[in-house]
């Protein structure tokens, strides 16, 4: 076991009294592995029968389940082709509490590296928005890579500020989740490394961040609509007293009931319809969330579109292509071409101009002198049965892996294949595509340029990285140190 701070041992027996001991003890413990279903391509049912891993359900949430560490779940080709995101199980449980619908214009403010983002996207179903966002641009690079991994078509990814989201969306989003950069105390288990970071910056600092950001989160919160604010610390500064603060400045803000399940519990007063995991009732490690209502009449659906939506006429080739895909991935949406890239639009939404965007909507593909070369996002987003020409191959082919180090592959001939894209499948799921022609089958999957494995879940480290995004931020803009008050 680490070390722990004294500050922090003492601050927390008065905390827990006679729980303390049971979660001091809790520090003997491994911490715990899991994995969260992309119900987007397959049924948890489907999963649990085609996966060779040990699997033991993860009580607050339908779709996640314990593993061993040795499993090795990140060398398997299920995972590359984005049927699972592996995630620290507590982490799992704020975005199954906002309760996301399809159709809904949703916000993850502190998004990357994408586990809880990945999740609010399944949810939506393929249809309205999520705006995933992280203050990191390095960060947001792997929170792209992540969604576009999950197959995910109707999503942008930026890199702003808070404030900066705010002066551009105004009050436009029906769901937030703020995932706040905190002082990470819930993870000192997990990883000893956060408790260095924890000895210089408090929860004391990190609360006046976190008000900051709740506060530019709340104002782009319509009437009606509803967001979830986390941690992943046990400091009752940075959890109940920010979202008292919140609700003391804002009469229209109510806290509601989290739904609870085995080995959850309730907050402290005022916030006794919070929820908290401790590490000494749970198989996870520390949490704290809250589901907040700002109240007041939705607005009809009419007018929840923000801009009319350019539909743009894309070159042939791309129309060609498109022509072979299933119609309700991109009824509706409205094209757009930048320089050379075509892509496909979020429903609805024309998304406001001087942001940092390192994706709007699903990416197709790249005109090239009068040929389409489709992306490895739009592959992502496809099936063997929503594309005609295609190599679907079992899970234990040994040219799975030849295809996923980039050489060059074999077809059969009870595998007839046609001249042109060839989508690779393991299973039905897509990895990639391929192009034959002379009887070759040339590899376009780029080994290491679109997959490689992230830090996750990013709760850890993460936080403590954010802070100091947010401080060097708050220093350039308002000329103070986030902690002056």
């Amino acid at each position: 076991m680490a070390k722990l701070p004294e500050q922090f041992l003492d601050r927390m027996k008065e905390q827990l009294g006679d729980e303390y001991e049971a979660f001091l003890a809790s520090y003997e413990k491994e911490s715990y592995a899991g994995l969260r279903v992309n119900t987007g391509k397959l049924t948890v049912e489907k999963f649990q029968t085609l996966v060779p891993f040990a699997l033991r359900p993860i009580p607050w949430t339908g779709k996640g389940f314990y593993i061993e560490k040795t499993e090795q779940a990140t060398k398997h080709p299920y995972y590359y082709a984005g049927l699972y995101y592996i995630q620290e199980p507590s982490a799992m449980l704020p975005a199954s509490r906002l309760p996301v619908q399809p159709g809904d214009r949703v916000l993850d403010l502190c998004a990357a590296p994408g586990g809880k983002a990945t999740e609010l996207a399944s949810r939506l179903e393929g249809r309205g928005l999520l705006v995933a966002n992280d203050v990191s641009a390095s960060r947001a690079k792997a929170l792209l890579k992540n969604l576009t991994m999950w197959g995910c078509t109707n999503f942008c990814v930026t890199a702003e500020t808070p404030e900066k989201l705010l002066a551009r969306f105004g009050c436009f989003f029906d769901k937030i989740l703020v995932d706040a950069p905190c002082s990470g105390e819930g993870m000192f288990r997990k990883d000893s490394g956060l408790i260095s970071g924890w000895l210089e910056r408090g929860p004391k600092e990190y609360a006046v961040l976190q008000k900051q950001i709740l506060d530019c989160a709340l104002a782009m919160l319509r009437p009606g609509g509803m967001l979830l604010y986390s941690t992943c610390t046990f400091a009752k500064e940075e959890d109940e007293d920010v979202i008292a603060d919140a609700l003391m400045r804002h009469p229209d803000l109510e806290l509601v009931q989290a739904e609870g399940a085995d080995g959850l519990t309730a907050g402290y007063p005022p916030c006794e319809k919070a929820l908290r995991v401790w590490p000494h009732h749970a198989e996870g490690e520390g949490h704290f969330l809250a589901l907040l209502h700002k109240t007041g009449e939705a607005p009809a659906a009419a007018s929840k579109k923000m801009h009319t939506v350019r539909n743009e006429k894309l070159p042939q080739e791309v129309r060609d292509f498109l022509q072979k895909l299933p119609e309700q991935l991109w009824k509706g949406r409205a094209f757009r071409q930048v320089d050379d890239q075509c892509l496909l639009l979020p429903e609805g939404v024309d998304l406001p101009d001087g942001l940092r965007y390192l994706r709007t909507g699903l990416l197709l593909g790249t005109c090239k002198k009068e040929r389409f070369e489709p992306s490895q996002a739009l592959a992502m987003a496809l099936s063997a049965h929503s594309y005609p020409d295609t190599l679907d191959l079992l899970a234990d082919d040994p040219r799975i892996l030849r295809y996923l180090k980039g050489e060059t592959i074999e077809h059969t001939e009870d595998e007839p294949l046609k001249k042109g894209w060839v989508l690779i499948c393991v299973d039905g799921m897509a990895l990639g595509w391929a192009k034959y022609a002379g009887g070759v089958l040339k590899n376009k999957y780029y080994p290491g340029k679109f997959h490689y494995q992230c830090r996750q879940p990013g709760e850890s480290r993460t936080c403590s990285f954010r802070f100091l995004i947010y401080l060097r931020w708050n220093r350039k803009e308002t000329g103070r140190h986030s902690n002056c008050q």
